[in-house]
């Protein structure tokens, strides 16, 4: 029971939302679509849901073409990241509001909301109203009333971009647990790199409306196929510079030069782009190929045990992510320590040179 999207795109007036797409996802996993805000990721989940009409191209769903289909007529369950409840109602009765609709039993009714409840450890709350429940307590609660339906296809927009730290991350970790037994399409849109690696599954890179990139969380980040990709799947922001390659030799401008990795040696001398991500420009030397540069160091910011640093180096600014807290002052210069190994090549097109 896939998700098809065969050709679709969305136009409104003469504004491009979505460019032709051509998409299949599969239950079984998370269906990450990954981009900045204003991507198209809301709009894609909201044509696979029924709630938007592609302008070109059609939706299926378990063999079906359900282009045509009222929303209404669909087993699908969006989650938003305002999330949405009726004050008036107690959280048990929130989460069953949808069961009620659906005119199930009232014992099955209570005992998929109990169920759901235990897994989102909302059990000791069913009897408070919205109003007295903490923000993650209410996305929870918005959350179980939209799995509860048992849905064949879960489309989680931002679900936990308006919560804090704390809560994100115990969230996080709850989701795939939560349908690891169903037979579902879930679909997950996140702003965060970060978010796609921990929930795995399949990350879909999205930019101006097209998908760039699909495939396995792991290897579109590890192997993107173009800049545009890497850039999308790198936080902080990838390092990317133009370079030449001579000989054996690739310069970085007139600062730094490092020999060809074996894998381009043949490829022809002339001007490329290098790409590297900030965990690897670091302060102190690492990895197997250490290359200097230095820069002036622009903005340094602490992040838990993680030190970011920003440096102009020449016409660019660089991002530096060193484990540890390392004192570095604004106006200084700094020497960054760039593990070349791990930097990606690319045309000038911005296609990716497999090294």
């Amino acid at each position: 029971m896939s998700l098809d999207l065969k050709g679709v795109s969305k136009q409104v007036g003469g504004e491009i939302h979505i460019y032709p797409t051509d998409l299949t996802l599969e239950p079984g996993a998370f269906n990450i679509l990954l981009g900045t805000t204003g991507a198209g990721k809301t709009t894609l989940m909201q044509i696979m849901a029924g709630l938007e009409r592609p302008t070109t191209g059609e939706v299926w769903f378990g063999g079906l073409d359900v282009t045509e289909m009222a929303v209404q007529k669909r087993t699908v369950s969006m989650v938003h990241q305002q999330f949405i409840n009726y004050p008036n109602m107690s959280v048990f009765e929130n989460i069953a509001s949808p069961l009620r609709v659906a005119r199930l039993p009232k014992a099955e009714i209570v005992a998929r909301v109990e169920r759901m409840a235990e897994l989102l450890k909302l059990t000791p709350l069913l009897g408070r109203r919205p109003s007295e429940l903490s923000g993650g307590q209410q996305q929870r609660c918005a959350m179980a009333r939209a799995l509860v339906k048992d849905a064949s296809l879960v489309l989680l927009d931002e679900p936990l971009a308006n919560l804090d730290f704390k809560l994100r991350e115990e969230l996080r970790d709850e989701l795939p647990r939560l349908f690891a037994d169903r037979d579902c399409v879930v679909v997950y849109a996140t702003t965060e790199p970060v978010e796609a690696l921990l929930l795995g599954g399949n990350t879909a890179t999205l930019h101006q409306g097209r998908v760039v990139q699909f495939g396995s969380t792991g290897e579109v980040y590890r192997q993107p196929r173009t800049l545009t990709s890497a850039q999308v799947f790198s936080e902080p922001p990838m390092n990317t510079a133009p370079i030449t390659k001579q000989g054996r030799t690739i310069r970085l401008g007139e600062s730094a030069e490092w020999t060809v990795p074996p894998p381009l040696q043949g490829l022809a001398d002339g001007a490329y782009v290098f790409g590297i991500r900030p965990h690897h420009v670091t302060l102190a030397p690492s990895g197997a190929y250490p290359v200097a540069i230095d820069g002036m160091v622009l903005v340094t910011e602490l992040s838990g045990s993680e030190s970011v640093i920003h440096v102009r180096h020449q016409d660019e600014t660089w991002v530096s992510q060193s484990h540890g807290v390392h004192a570095v002052r604004v106006g200084t210069v700094a020497r960054l320590h760039m593990d070349v190994a791990r930097g990606l090549y690319f045309d000038p097109a911005g296609d990716r040179i497999a090294a």
